[in-house]
């Protein structure tokens, strides 16, 4: 596995225990690196995604309704939630990923983590970004 695909799976499973229970996310993303070996460039992709998609999951939340509005964040899995908070957090906030190699990633991650229509629905939640309507284009947020 590639060294930022396997960083994404642990920033996944990190922002899964904060969004599931009242965990500290310094307490957290300490323990899973050290449990997940990482190179150096890898272990701070994780820091850096964990703690931007933390920061800003408002932010991100808003955007993701905005893009699903039939799909309550608070009622979505929560796995979903935090792959769509991933790819969004690098390609719109950070702009450390291109769109299409992040909902790409976003997809992989749906399909190894996620329920049988998860794939789908992120697909189709992130291309919404690509396809934007009522005057607003991605990277307007």
């Amino acid at each position: 596995m590639k060294n930022r695909r396997r960083a994404r799976s642990v920033a996944l499973k990190v922002l899964y225990e904060l969004d599931s229970t009242a965990h500290l996310p310094g307490d957290v993303l300490t323990h899973r690196l050290a449990e997940d070996k990482l190179a150096d460039d890898a272990a701070a992709f994780v820091r850096q995604l964990v703690t931007g998609v933390w920061q800003h999951r408002e932010q991100l939340d808003r955007m993701i309704h905005d893009f699903a509005p039939e799909w309550p964040i608070d009622q979505m899995a929560v796995i979903d939630r935090n792959v769509l908070r991933i790819a969004i957090y690098e390609f719109d906030i950070a702009r450390i990923t291109p769109l299409k190699v992040a909902i790409n990633e976003a997809v992989e991650m749906a399909k190894a983590y996620g329920a049988d229509s998860a794939p789908r629905f992120i697909n189709g939640v992130l291309g919404a970004f690509t396809h934007p309507v009522d005057g607003e284009h991605a990277g307007s947020h």
